[in-house]
């Protein structure tokens, strides 16, 4: 009896964590969608482990698939721990801030998931409710979704602010994610047994996820969804013509299965995602522009996440860097174009797509492991597919075997958050034991109750995976609250009560963003007591003085010990120390170029942390160095307007008026409506009359 219900619960858990991802959130927080996801990822897993591992205790068996691709994805999993384990500041690697996308625990949730999902969801009864149960989902998230677009302000629940904020995370997350609901009503329409109505209702559907794809128009889903559309119409082409029964036929259970016919749904759809993909914006634009949905999203091409890719592997070629630090990677060797455009300054968390994001991070083994598991992984589903046309069957085993397919590909791509890696991996499980329980011996059964050594160990690892699942949770939840206090702190109205959430988050959990918050908080309270003057001053206030100084450079440093990998650690200290000695404060001013100069070593190509050098150099009175600093700058980024500005207010200060002139006149060119370098401009054109508005 226990048994049983053990293993109810462990498959409620289960189908909820796979079913409920794609809009799961916490509304009225501050917690990100993507963390809120986690904890469901979490919670859901250690439930389902729980359970599971209680029924195994009571039955006292343990049954598994006897699969290569499962212990590939294993692989995949251990290559992350070594990665991990041989990294510098591993605790980024193993957790980040909050199990981060490519960290170690991530991908080892995502690995236990496709684990329980071969042991508990690898019949065609468990499979099918699951496949249902997430065309639903994706019914829920295109019905909210669709009002969201009409009613963004009542429907924002406190955390959906613009139009193209969603519950996959980005605007082009959502159209995979309908591209993918579309291919499961189409997998299910064209190929498992249902009634008129509800063939009905999935072709409803498949038009309602086709139109979000319209809203979205991201040219990838439509080159995606008609491939994969295209490969299931020749495939229900190829049974056709091995269909030896006219009217109809009568499968195993005894149920009239309809006739196959034309597969005029594939053809429909395969037209449609040709003509938007051949029109491009002609066609493609019109329904974003009447629904005024503007989405503009950057990141790295993918040819220079293979550029950096390449850099970073000549440099860590066996273990990488470590998982969940692309924006290491990404500062230390991006390309110097980046400069000549608008992003130069941004710190990119992942590349073009989650796969090549990952094969940066973890060097040739996580390669080599990736690599082995998607070449077992296509060889077993090719397989599959030959054997449901041979035999006019196993539509579950191929129907989840393309549709992780689907998703592994967008990952590869495209960065699309946790969710579509989720079900990816949850999806590959099913399939794997889908494809387990039609072959003969592809089950591996261990039976320990009558063997009082392996009754032992396996009770052992049972109550070890039961208290670990439990302890992991109980961490997870700390890390949750802690993010939510790191919200409070950043959307703060005053100092006060930033300095009060940042403490509480930092007490739950400390990290390199957390410490750095910190220091500039403390600094913002700095600032407002400099600014009062000197002999207004309580002792309070000194004594509030002395320790807001005292804690800025304190969370500072600690960011540099939390992550000395982080450009932005350094430039935080620099920053510091920086402000420090504008107060009088002695030696910061080579304390401030010191950690300026490690963050350059860090992220060579920066212009803004020569600039700020610069900026330190002109205020200990170093004239030449800021000089060499700024024109450095320059010879990273021509086009860089702060830079011309330093330096036209260094030639002013020299009273070289012409050079100044100069300077802030090549500056205006590349900003020709900046209203303050206008203004500038006109100043130094005109000093006399300048002088006189002054007076």
């Amino acid at each position: 009896m226990y048994t049983n219900i053990f293993d109810r619960l462990s498959f409620l858990s289960l189908f909820l964590v796979i079913t409920l991802s794609p809009f799961f959130f916490l509304p009225f927080t501050n917690i990100p969608v993507e963390t809120s996801k986690g904890l469901l990822l979490v919670a859901g897993l250690a439930v389902c482990v729980i359970c599971w591992g209680l029924a195994r205790f009571f039955d006292g068996k343990i049954n598994f698939p006897r699969s290569a691709s499962l212990l590939a994805g294993g692989g995949i999993a251990l290559a992350f721990l070594l990665s991990a384990l041989f990294a510098k500041d591993s605790s980024v690697s193993f957790f980040g801030t909050m199990l981060d996308l490519g960290t170690f625990w991530f991908i080892f949730s995502v690995f236990l998931l496709m684990l329980m999902s071969s042991i508990i969801l690898g019949n065609p009864k468990k499979a099918k409710i699951v496949l249902f149960g997430a065309i639903l989902s994706g019914g829920v998230v295109l019905i909210f979704q669709t009002a969201h677009l009409f009613l963004p302000s009542i429907l924002s629940l406190g955390i959906l602010v613009s139009k193209t904020d969603n519950l996959l995370g980005s605007w082009n997350a959502l159209g995979i994610f309908a591209g993918f609901s579309a291919l499961m009503s189409l997998l299910v329409v064209e190929f498992f047994h249902t009634t008129r109505t509800e063939k009905l209702i999935l072709q409803v559907l498949t038009v309602f996820f086709m139109a979000m794809i319209a809203a979205v128009n991201f040219q990838f889903v439509w080159e995606l969804l008609g491939i994969f559309a295209l490969i299931i119409f020749v495939y229900k082409i190829s049974i056709t013509f091995k269909e030896k029964t006219a009217e109809s036929v009568v499968d195993a259970a005894g149920l009239e299965a309809p006739k196959t016919r034309f597969p005029t749904f594939s053809f429909v759809i395969i037209m449609i995602t040709l003509l938007f993909f051949m029109s491009g914006d002609f066609i493609g634009g019109i329904l974003p522009d009447r629904l005024g949905v503007q989405n503009t999203e950057i990141g790295p091409s993918l040819t220079a996440t293979m550029g950096v890719t390449k850099a970073a592997l000549k440099e860590d070629p066996v273990f990488g860097i470590g998982p969940n630090k692309f924006n290491i990677v990404w500062a230390m060797h991006k390309p110097a174009v980046i400069n000549t455009t608008p992003f130069w300054n941004v710190s990119f968390n992942s590349g073009s797509g989650t796969l090549p994001t990952f094969a940066s991070t973890t060097g040739y083994l996580g390669v080599l492991a990736w690599l082995i598991f998607f070449i077992l992984f296509i060889v077993s589903g090719v397989k599959s597919i030959f054997s449901s046309v041979k035999h006019g069957s196993n539509w579950e085993t191929m129907a989840f075997f393309v549709l992780s397919f689907y998703l592994f590909v967008s990952s590869f791509f495209y960065s699309g958050g946790s969710v579509m890696l989720l079900l990816a991996f949850s999806f590959a499980g099913i399939f794997i034991g889908l494809s387990a329980s039609q072959r003969q011996q592809g089950e591996v059964s261990i039976s320990y109750l009558n063997d009082h050594r392996k009754s032992f160990f396996s009770i052992l690892l049972i109550v070890v995976m039961v208290i670990a699942s439990a302890a992991v949770s109980f961490r997870y939840m700390e890390r949750l609250v802690s993010v939510s206090y790191f919200g409070q702190a950043v959307t703060a109205q005053n100092i006060p009560d930033a300095e009060a959430a940042i403490s509480r988050a930092l007490a739950l959990f400390q990290n390199d963003l957390y410490l750095r918050t910190y220091a500039q908080i403390y600094l913002l309270k700095l600032d407002s007591l400099a600014a009062k003057d000197a002999t207004s001053l309580s002792d309070e206030d000194k004594a509030s003085l002395q320790s807001s100084l005292d804690q800025a450079v304190r969370g500072a440093q600690l960011a540099t010990t939390s992550n000395s990998q982080n450009y932005l650690n350094f430039q935080t200290l620099g920053s510091v120390y920086q402000r420090l000695a504008t107060l009088g404060v002695k030696d910061t001013y080579d304390k401030a170029i010191e950690a300026y100069k490690t963050a350059l070593t860090l992220n060579p190509l920066n212009p803004g942390l020569k600039l700020d050098m610069a900026n330190v150099s002109i205020a200990s009175k170093k004239i030449q160095e800021a000089k060499d600093y700024a024109n450095a700058a320059l010879a990273l980024k021509p086009d860089y307007i702060d830079a011309f500005v330093v330096l036209s207010q260094i030639a002013k200060s020299e009273g070289d008026n012409a050079g100044a002139l100069s300077y802030a006149q090549k500056a205006l060119s590349i900003a020709p409506t900046n209203t303050d370098l206008i203004k500038y401009v006109d100043s130094l054109k005109n000093p006399a009359s300048s002088a006189t508005k002054k007076k």
